[in-house]
């Protein structure tokens, strides 16, 4: 999953789902620069940036900020692939992060408090089964349980999960039993699905012996902490998330359809969109909400706020709005089901050459519809030459991806799928008939991830188009959901790993641009924006630049 820095509060957070690839070097780079001039001289010597890394990191987890320490390792480890001290911090900022997270759902809050212990550990062996038959790795059933293990003391010093559990306990009555906790554990042998199930009841029974704290929040953290340290894509889904999932890959939510980013001075408007109830209450990017239902946003992460604005059908939102140049105003919104469109701003760029453009915002079940009816709308306004924009479209569904790569593609492979068992081992091939043979220019940036880099990297491999932009982000993996019919939840799993056309692994790599634009010296873990007006939007500029060249070289 590519984390994202807003959240589109529709009812849900927009993750990224599944995919990546790596197009094939053999095409000569050109390479345009943008400074930066904010960014910090680079500390000289691996050794010495690696440890400013952690020193920034650390800072943040000083003041609990999880989602920004776990974005800035995950920043961090694609600059430094495979540095342990940087994937331990990694992996503790998202035992952290998942867990606030958790207690901050009420579905899953609802099912700590109703379901029984033999329930809890019925589900958890459910679970187990689904990892032994769909996920990429042969399980290490040990590890699984060491990881609980982890993710259970974790939650033993969070405030969310003490005041709700163990609101009587002291210090010294909790770190006896993590002691006694880590002798029992270790001392067990854990070989099978049944050896694992057993270790998490005894640890389950310890806790209530104790502790007195009620096993079934114990078994919940085991299961989590089994599944979300699988691999960063893999993890548990409350019963509300499962819902968010289903809702992104069909294009609609409940809500204001707002996408939004935490930003200090409260939460900043990235993107409405248009139709919705947000759109029609006249709020806009760029605005600022300060305020939902009397709670002041200032303090809130994303989450916490995206959150607070989630809600039912038919239900509203009192809202205080900060306009720049203008006074806050109070605005009433009522959250309806929201269509959320995956083309965006479908326009002539460049009517004297014919050049189109489009924004693929994610790859959803509407999406190849969508994108037939803009393509004849823009064909019948004269275009010559597209421009196809995947910056920051954090993915989808991998048969979305392939089928907007026939659209541009005649014929060959698209992409290729491998996993453990040959159930998931498959080769997606392009179609002729209906194939756009208009040029072509991709343009992509470290934000363009999962789908976006399936076709990205697809249309350069068969060197179909221009790919304009910066390195992608390198997601190589596919996940299924697996609904857990007991529990209302489900588990997004790891299933399969993708390749390119050529036969190339995705994973960290991500797609080598044709035409690389790029920032100087940007720090990583910091976020730079480029301005989003089409003049001032370089990298936009870049890519006018190879359509026009493309279309030179037909004459």
């Amino acid at each position: 999953m590519r984390r994202r820095v807003s959240r589109l509060v529709a009812a849900a957070l927009l993750a990224a789902w599944s995919w990546a690839s790596l197009s094939s070097p053999a095409t000569a780079q050109t390479t345009i620069t943008i400074p930066s001039a904010s960014a910090p001289s680079p500390v000289p010597g691996r050794t010495a940036e690696i440890g400013a890394l952690l020193r920034q990191g650390q800072q943040l987890e000083l003041e609990r900020r999880w989602g920004d320490a776990l974005t800035h390792y995950e920043e961090a480890l694609r600059a430094y692939p495979g540095d342990a001290s940087l994937e331990r911090r990694f992996d503790l900022a998202r035992l952290h992060y998942d867990l606030a997270r958790r207690y901050a759902d009420h579905s899953f809050v609802n099912t700590a408090t109703q379901l029984s212990l033999p329930g809890a550990l019925d589900l958890y062996s459910q679970v187990l089964l689904k990892i032994q038959a769909h996920h990429v790795d042969v399980p290490d059933w040990k590890g699984l349980v060491e990881r609980g293990t982890n993710g259970l003391e974790v939650a033993l010093g969070e405030p969310v999960f003490l005041s709700r559990h163990l609101p009587q306990v002291t210090s010294q009555e909790i770190e006896r039993f993590r002691q006694d906790l880590r002798r029992t554990v270790s001392q067990r042998v854990v070989a099978t699905r049944s050896d694992a199930r057993d270790a998490v009841a005894e640890a389950a029974g310890l806790a209530r012996q104790t502790l007195r704290l009620h096993p079934t929040p114990v078994v919940l953290e085991y299961l989590c902490g089994a599944t979300n340290g699988l691999d960063p894509y893999s993890a548990y889904l409350t019963p509300d998330q499962l819902g968010e999932v289903h809702s992104q890959i069909e294009g609609n939510f409940v809500g204001l359809g707002i996408e939004l980013k935490a930003n200090g001075d409260g939460l900043l408007i990235v993107r409405v969109i248009p139709g919705s109830p947000a759109d029609a209450a006249g709020i806009r990017a760029g605005d600022r909400i300060t305020v939902v239902d009397g709670q002041s946003t200032i303090e809130l992460s994303t989450d916490e706020a995206a959150d607070l604005l989630q809600g039912t059908a038919g239900s509203t939102a009192d809202l205080v709005v900060a306009t720049p140049g203008q006074a806050p105003r109070s605005v009433r919104v009522r959250r309806e089901r929201v269509e959320v469109p995956s083309i965006d701003g479908a326009k002539i760029l460049d009517r004297q050459n014919g050049v189109a453009y489009l924004r693929l915002t994610c790859f959803q079940k509407t999406t190849a519809p969508e994108l037939d009816t803009a393509l004849w709308a823009l064909y019948r306004q004269g275009m010559r030459s597209l421009i196809v924009d995947v910056r920051g479209n954090p993915g989808g569904l991998l048969v979305t991806a392939v089928e907007v790569a026939d659209r541009f593609i005649g014929r060959g492979i698209i992409v290729s799928t491998r996993g453990r068992s040959l159930q998931e081992d498959f080769t997606y091939s392009a179609h002729e008939p209906g194939t756009w043979r208009v040029p072509l220019v991709v343009l992509i940036d470290r934000d363009s991830a999962s789908a976006a880099e399936i076709f990205a990297g697809a249309i350069r491999d068969h060197r179909r188009g221009t790919v304009v932009g910066e390195r992608s982000f390198g997601k190589g993996s596919v996940q299924g959901i697996f609904p857990l019919v007991a529990s209302e939840s489900g588990l997004r799993l790891t299933t399969a790993k993708f390749y390119s056309p050529s036969g190339r692994p995705y994973s960290r790599m991500g797609v080598e641009p044709d035409v690389m634009v790029h920032v100087t010296a940007r720090p990583v873990g910091e976020e730079v924006l480029l301005p989003a007006a089409a003049e001032e939007d370089l990298m936009l500029n870049a890519a006018l630049e190879a359509a026009r060249d493309q279309l030179a070289r037909r004459q």
